[in-house]
């Protein structure tokens, strides 16, 4: 009988991955302390997992402006560079590799993060949507537009970052230039509307990206780098497509064949799309020709869509998101055909280890 694509070995620049089952960044909210610090619970949640062809972890803020949630551990202080030291050791242990994934949520933050200074964004729009503070769920606001230094600040944060997550011991990072947070903010023409040299061109929107790109070549190889792009995300967080958002994500995917990357992650559209005239309903489909290198989707896939998409040759590895989060042994679950835990959203961001570390495991 033969094997499964999904359960093949691949060979991620100089990682040799056990199989080709992703497991994607999700916000867990577990770092419930003051300095933001990963924990020996995050330890044990990452480690159950490790069976994962490749861990992407959840975005870890590049700074203190980057964060828009309670108790997501950062990567920007020396605390945490020892938190995630933990982490990354425990899953090599069990024989895992691991990407930090780099965020900075831009407009998604709110002033309660800041001692009460607006948050930054590219521009000075309200997404009005809800940042999780320590008072719950709370409406966003108007953010303060970016100054040149501020925006060049922010490249050097991503630049630290990169070199505290080799310094955590991890096999590479993964940039977020998904899901709404500011890097997207500046892709996208109706969030960005700077008449700077980072707003209204095709490749200004898109500098801030290729600017972070260069200032880690001082700092980490990069084939040890992917980036995670949502090309037709609609209606989240406040960004809305137009006529410019997919040919700005095409200039973006086909410079990076540039810089030869450990992998370009891409996600399918989160809501319908159809409707939308100058809107992408596959994006695998329609990135896979202008990507050279190791492509990673994600939508929301099974065992059998995610077989499907490997043999149509759309992607090389498929992430998985709430799957992993019930289920730490979700290859062998596969694997075998054995049936998947029910996942309880009651618990995906609320602190201890109740629905997060507390799913049961097969049996022998």
């Amino acid at each position: 009988m033969s094997t499964n694509v999904l359960f093949t070995p691949y060979q991620l620049a100089d990682l040799t991955l056990n199989n080709k089952m992703v497991m994607a960044p999700m916000t867990r909210s577990r770092a419930d302390n003051a300095g933001a610090v990963p924990n020996a619970l995050m330890a044990e949640y990452y480690a159950q997992r490790a069976s994962a062809g490749l861990i992407v972890t959840e975005g870890s803020p590049v700074s203190t402006w980057g964060v828009g949630y309670i108790n997501v551990p950062g990567i920007y202080s020396d605390k945490q560079v020892e938190g995630w030291k933990q982490v990354t050791k425990a899953v090599h242990e069990k024989g895992g590799k691991i990407f930090v994934q780099l965020w900075h949520v831009g407009r998604m933050s709110h002033p309660d993060f800041h001692n009460g200074e607006l948050p930054l964004a590219p521009s000075a729009f309200n997404p009005n949507e809800k940042s999780y503070t320590k008072n719950g769920f709370t409406d966003t606001v108007a953010p303060r537009e970016m100054t040149i230094a501020d925006i060049k600040q922010t490249v050097q944060d991503f630049k630290n970052a990169a070199a505290n997550a080799l310094k955590a011991g991890f096999d590479g990072v993964e940039i977020h230039g998904a899901n709404g947070y500011l890097l997207q903010q500046f892709f996208n023409a109706t969030s960005n509307q700077r008449t700077d040299e980072y707003g209204g061109t095709v490749e200004n929107r898109a500098r801030i990206l290729f600017e972070i790109l260069d200032a880690f070549k001082e700092v980490i190889d990069y084939k040890k780098v992917g980036l995670r792009l949502s090309p037709s995300l609609n209606g989240l967080f406040g960004i809305t497509m137009d006529e410019t958002t997919i040919p700005t994500h095409e200039y973006i995917v086909k410079r990076l064949n540039d810089y030869g990357l450990a992998y370009l992650h891409l996600t399918e559209p989160f809501v319908p799309v159809d409707h939308l005239p100058f809107a992408v309903s596959e994006v695998a489909k329609h990135f896979r020709p202008l990507y050279k290198g190791t492509l990673i989707i994600n939508r929301g896939f099974n065992k059998e869509t995610a077989t499907a998409v490997l043999e149509a040759g759309d992607a090389d590895l498929v992430a998985f998101g709430v799957p992993f989060i019930a289920n730490p042994d979700l290859v062998k679950r596969f694997e075998t055909g054995a049936a998947l835990n029910e996942v309880d959203t009651q618990t995906f961001y609320t602190p201890g280890e109740k629905g997060y570390t507390d799913y049961p495991f097969l049996t022998a």
